[in-house]
């Protein structure tokens, strides 16, 4: 029977990275057969393993989390220098990260998941996978101004046309984006070419997931319907 380090076995099974692993073992967090795991040691799929408080079954459970991301919450896995990071902020049983940015000041949709086949069929450009987002401005829209947005305009800092994009005008100085792009600030960046500063951005909506009645902080599991959908327009089949 195949052995492997307990911390590597923690890690597939989505508990933790094998760095955190070893301190939930350190800690006495991790059992083996009834017994508290000791650093470095081996298992097999035999053995009966329990940490945090779920038992192991040696696969990787598939999980999709839509979570309210707030203002002021970075979208990193480590980082000395921020106050609050995402990884931080949602406590749940299995170790979830996040599929697509969404940036400091910048609020709403956050998917999470612990699918890295998920996370890259997200992230890949070529899908045009939809975004939507709610926007508020500095000041009243101009028709050119959005016009030329809807068109895609020239990202003087990263070097690269925007892409078209859905506009629609919900108010004098709001506007509900829609994109199929995952540039960096993207939509700081387009509104800055048309003089304006953005006051708020909340992201609502990722492909089929909607942000609906999340508080900020909050989080949810995705339905089997929803996960199915997601999985099938991404391009993949759910395990």
């Amino acid at each position: 029977m195949e052995e492997i380090r307990l911390n590597k076995y923690l890690a597939a099974c989505g508990v933790c990275s094998r760095r955190d692993a070893d301190k939930l073992i350190a800690e006495g967090k991790v059992t083996v057969n009834g017994q508290a795991a000791v650093p470095g040691m081996k298992v097999t799929k035999q053995d009966e393993v329990w940490a945090r408080g779920r038992k192991l079954t040696g696969e990787d459970e598939k999980v999709v989390l839509a979570y309210y991301k707030p203002v002021g919450v970075v979208c990193t896995e480590r980082d000395a220098h921020a106050e609050r990071i995402v990884t931080e902020e949602v406590d749940y049983p299995i170790r979830v990260t996040y599929a697509g940015r969404l940036d400091k000041d910048s609020e709403g949709l956050l998917l999470l998941t612990n699918d890295g086949a998920l996370i890259e069929a997200m992230m890949r450009g070529s899908g045009r996978h939809e975004k939507e987002y709610i926007v508020k401005v500095s000041a009243r829209l101009s028709k050119e101004a959005v016009e030329a947005m809807r068109g895609g305009v020239y990202l003087d800092e990263l070097a690269v046309m925007s892409r078209p994009c859905e506009i629609e005008e919900l108010a004098p100085d709001t506007m509900r984006v829609v994109l199929t792009q995952g540039l960096n600030r993207q939509i700081r960046r387009m509104c800055k070419t048309q003089g304006y500063d953005v006051l708020s951005l909340k992201r609502t909506r990722v492909i089929n997931i909607e942000l609906g009645d999340l508080k900020p902080g909050e989080y949810r599991q995705l339905t089997p319907s929803e996960m199915q959908s997601l999985y099938e327009k991404c391009g993949l089949k759910k395990q």
